[in-house]
């Protein structure tokens, strides 16, 4: 049985003592959707940042890879260039073109020829229906098509594992379904993807397993359906019906 892409072991993290992480404990497995679920301040973002090194760690471990990526002397850019990182702000820089946001990484940090890193470029933005906008500044587009510009920028550099943190939380709901199309066509390439969302329809469509965070405990996990349809811990029904209340399942 070959060993998960990641796995988080007894994590913590702590911010000015109040723990926003509590021993938390995670396997993916390489091409599997992993969806985090809970309500706002439940750790889901921290979680994330962690994982990508942007957060220092208090307790446990994250092995990427079979490697530690939280022993001491890790450099953290090594780390990101295996993983890929979509935020809810998009972060493009307003002030290059569409090409020149997808092509940053490659070129500086991967030290990919330009050549090299723009005709990948072009071939993500005509995957994905942007073809036409590879000249355009960030400011020309809608923000469905900014999140879908960030999230071709992180596929450009090839990363084993992809990271979304509320990427449709800032679009507006017409906005949602497009950036939705490109996360479901990563999914059936066999992306490794880890997802915070509070699109519970999305999550129970796209994801192979939903973990359920409550006050920085992973309370519950297990596959879409099942948390969905039958959730064994009281504070997870608890939510799924506040979600279900407000028409977001």
């Amino acid at each position: 049985m070959s060993r998960p892409l990641l796995e988080i072991e007894g994590l913590w993290k702590t911010y000015h003592a109040h723990p926003v992480l509590r021993g938390v404990d995670l396997k993916v497995d390489a091409h599997e959707v992993v969806c985090l679920i809970g309500a706002s301040g439940s750790g889901k973002s921290t979680l994330l940042r962690c994982v990508n090194l942007l957060e220092d760690v208090d307790d446990g471990a994250i092995v990427l890879g079979g490697d530690e990526i939280t022993a001491p002397g890790t450099d953290p850019d090594g780390v990101r260039k295996k993983i890929g990182m979509v935020f809810q702000s998009y972060n493009l820089f307003p002030h290059m073109s569409v090409l020149d946001n997808i092509t940053l990484a490659p070129v500086r940090v991967h030290k990919r020829g330009r050549r090299d890193a723009e005709e990948r470029a072009r071939e993500l933005l005509d995957r994905f229906g942007l073809a036409d906008k590879a000249s355009e500044y960030p400011d020309r587009l809608s923000g469905g098509q900014q999140q879908r510009v960030a999230i071709i920028r992180a596929m450009a550099c090839d990363p084993s594992l992809l990271l979304l943190d509320e990427v449709t939380s800032a679009l507006d709901p017409e906005l949602v379904t497009e950036v939705m199309g490109i996360i479901r066509e990563l999914k059936e390439q066999g992306m490794t993807m880890i997802l915070a969302t509070h699109e519970m329809g999305f999550a129970r469509d796209i994801a192979d397993t939903v973990c359920f965070l409550s006050d920085g405990v992973l309370l519950e996990r297990g596959p879409a359906e099942q948390i969905f349809s039958e959730p064994r811990e009281p504070r997870t029904r608890e939510f799924l019906q506040r979600v279900l209340a407000s028409r977001r399942l």
